[in-house]
């Protein structure tokens, strides 16, 4: 028998909570942060090295895995997992954000989408049905449904008609979705900054029933002050005793303030982008590798981090292999964001259970207050 998908709530400190979801693959620890393998990759890190920084689970993409390889490839190839080398929970989202990034080579009718791939411009269609069988094809762990989601800013006439055939939507990829044992099907809440919408469309999701639920349309300019009115309220439109994931989340102080308001599932690029474009996230704020001021600097990036390229570099050798374009300075500031998110995971998991996620929120806004260490 394949065990099933279960979530359980540990402790909770205000409206934060921490907690396990469990998986025929694998336990996911929450709160939870989900690196984004877009096409199958991490990118700049190997798979054994992901699982080393401490993350549990991660993120595909169906729209750049529908284009390429396809979805049929990966299949036969023995599915996501195997092909490549994560052997671990994997969420899948629906490429519904994909293509709404693609406006001015899309078609959206309410059977689906019709759209140009920016690849080579071959033409493709998306519909509940057909991503909820490429995901299927693809054997992610945890399944999105098909959603349209609006760019704000948007009036509120444009984002309750899109609520509303997102969820026709959802009802159409729950039915497609079927009877899968072992896996689960996410809604995905919509409604912009508009509290009755949002409460509106929490409503339809919970008539048709999901495994776990997303707050989407946020972190697409609306800014933070934004997006924490919507998170003060609509994780409580949605059912106390399954996950709720906020998607495409984000900068450290988005996720703790997600955090702090009910959140326990968050995605980003931001660690591994920004470890390409020499970037490194730490606890007293971000770092530009590239800077002239670390040129001569025998310190590590961050003097507390455990990671690779703080044990074993300083910040005078990131300079110089970034500055340089060298592959391995991609890799090693990869690796420390990675690391670096985790750890702030595993702090607020730590914090909530001890029941002192307030001291915590206020230690880490007065060390990045702080700002990085002066120059030498």
């Amino acid at each position: 028998m394949i065990p099933s998908f279960r979530f359980h709530i540990s402790t909770s400190c205000g409206m934060a909570r921490t907690g396990v979801i469990s998986t025929p693959r694998g336990e996911i620890r929450t709160p939870a942060f989900m690196p984004v393998g877009t096409a199958g990759t991490v990118k700049a890190m190997m798979p054994d090295s992901v699982r080393a920084t401490g993350a549990d689970i991660l993120l595909g993409n169906t729209y750049h895995l529908m284009l390429r390889p396809g979805a049929e490839r990966v299949a036969r190839l023995g599915g996501l997992h195997r092909f490549m080398n994560w052997e671990r929970p994997i969420l899948t989202d629906s490429g519904g954000f994909q293509v709404m990034s693609l406006s001015s080579l899309r078609k959206l009718t309410e059977e689906g989408v019709t759209f140009r791939s920016h690849y080579d411009g071959s033409r493709h269609k998306l519909t509940p049905e057909r991503s909820m069988e490429i995901q299927r094809l693809l054997g992610s762990d945890i399944v999105m449904c098909f959603d349209e989601c609006p760019a704000l800013p948007a009036t509120e006439a444009e984002v309750a008609k899109s609520m509303q055939l997102s969820m026709r939507w959802a009802q159409r990829s729950r039915d497609a979705f079927g009877d899968r044992p072992g896996h689960a099907l996410f809604g995905i809440m919509q409604g912009g900054v508009t509290r009755d919408l949002r409460e509106e469309s929490a409503q339809a999701l919970r008539a048709i029933g999901f495994d776990g639920y997303a707050v989407g349309g946020l972190a697409v300019g609306e800014g933070q002050a934004a997006m924490f009115g919507v998170l003060d309220y609509a994780p409580g439109f949605l059912p106390e005793d399954k996950p709720r994931y906020l998607m495409g989340v984000g900068k450290p102080d988005d996720i703790v303030g997600a955090v702090e308001r009910g959140i326990d599932m968050m995605d980003c690029v931001l660690p591994s982008r920004s470890g390409r474009t020499g970037q490194g996230w730490t606890r007293r704020g971000s770092v530009n590798i590239r800077n002239a001021r670390h040129a001569d600097d025998p310190r590590p990036l961050d003097e507390a981090c455990t990671c690779p390229a703080c044990r074993n570099y300083s910040r005078a050798y990131l300079h110089h292999v970034v500055r340089s374009g060298e592959i391995i300075g991609s890799m090693l500031l990869t690796w420390h964001n990675l690391h670096y998110f985790q750890e702030l995971m595993q702090g607020l998991r730590d914090a909530i259970t001890a029941g002192r996620l307030p001291q915590f929120v206020a230690d880490f806004h007065a060390l990045r207050a702080e700002g990085d260490i002066e120059p030498l």
